[in-house]
């Protein structure tokens, strides 16, 4: 499962969702919202939104095939980076709300993939060049913590009053998208393709693995009071996973 063309991208990001749905698995949530990031992206190709658009392309294409790839892994149990292990893994645990499975995606995906990627596309020095559009990707994936959060609220409404009144909970949130920031998938992109050229490049990203992977606690939001919210959101959460997949696949990003 190797995309080349951003349209394979979507038809493969569809065969996930539809085999998750089939087996009531929760890979399918980030899957949807992926896909529909990614329609966004060709969307906004040949509009006069990138300075350069045959490069976002390619940057799209290789930053999915490194979702599509650790699926297929997974689904194969091949070993995969420490970020998407724990992702995968812990799509298992049925205590977990929407949210935390979603957002455990996002974390190994952006965090660590998207620096990957974007050495890909470009060398150190014209990484400059490339920084306007790694924002502009950046944005479009920024607008998933909203989303989520818009789309969860419409369909369980607890979470609405839960966010609304415990602060602790909603900052969970917005600490996860601002770390996401605040840690630098363009620093690291930087630094990795400095070390790509050095010959260094697997050091870098082991270690840059090791630290997302440690995000990953914080997603699972282990003190006393996150846990009885957390608790009381999954208890409130009706309906199949597959229907839930469906509800965040038909929301428009």
């Amino acid at each position: 499962m190797e995309a080349k063309t951003i349209d394979e991208v979507i038809v493969f990001l569809e065969e996930i969702i539809q085999t998750s749905k089939k087996e009531e698995s929760t890979l399918g949530y980030f899957a949807a919202l992926y896909q529909k990031v990614t329609i966004a992206v060709k969307g906004k190709l040949n509009q006069n939104y990138f300075d350069d658009d045959v490069r976002m392309e390619q940057l799209d294409i290789i930053f999915a095939n490194r979702f599509l790839v650790a699926y297929s892994n997974y689904k194969q149990g091949i070993k995969n980076t420490k970020s998407w292990k724990i992702a995968f893994d812990l799509a298992m645990n049925k205590d977990l709300i929407v949210l935390q499975h979603l957002m455990l995606g996002m974390n190994a995906h952006i965090n660590l993939d998207l620096g990957i990627a974007a050495t890909q596309v470009s060398k150190a020095s014209e990484m400059h060049q490339l920084q306007s559009d790694f924002n502009k990707i950046n944005e479009i994936l920024g607008s998933l913590v909203d989303e989520i959060k818009t789309d969860l609220s419409l369909i369980w409404r607890p979470l609405v009053w839960i966010l609304k009144r415990v602060k602790k909970v909603d900052n969970f949130v917005i600490n996860f998208s601002m770390g996401i920031a605040r840690d630098g998938a363009w620093k690291f992109a930087n630094e990795l393709v400095l070390a790509k050229e050095k010959g260094n490049e697997a050091q870098v990203v082991l270690v840059r693995d090791g630290k997302i992977a440690v995000l990953s606690e914080q997603i699972l939001c282990k003190g006393t009071i996150e846990q009885i919210l957390f608790k009381i959101i999954r208890f409130m959460e009706s309906g199949s996973v597959s229907k839930k997949i469906d509800f965040l696949k038909q929301k428009s990003v």
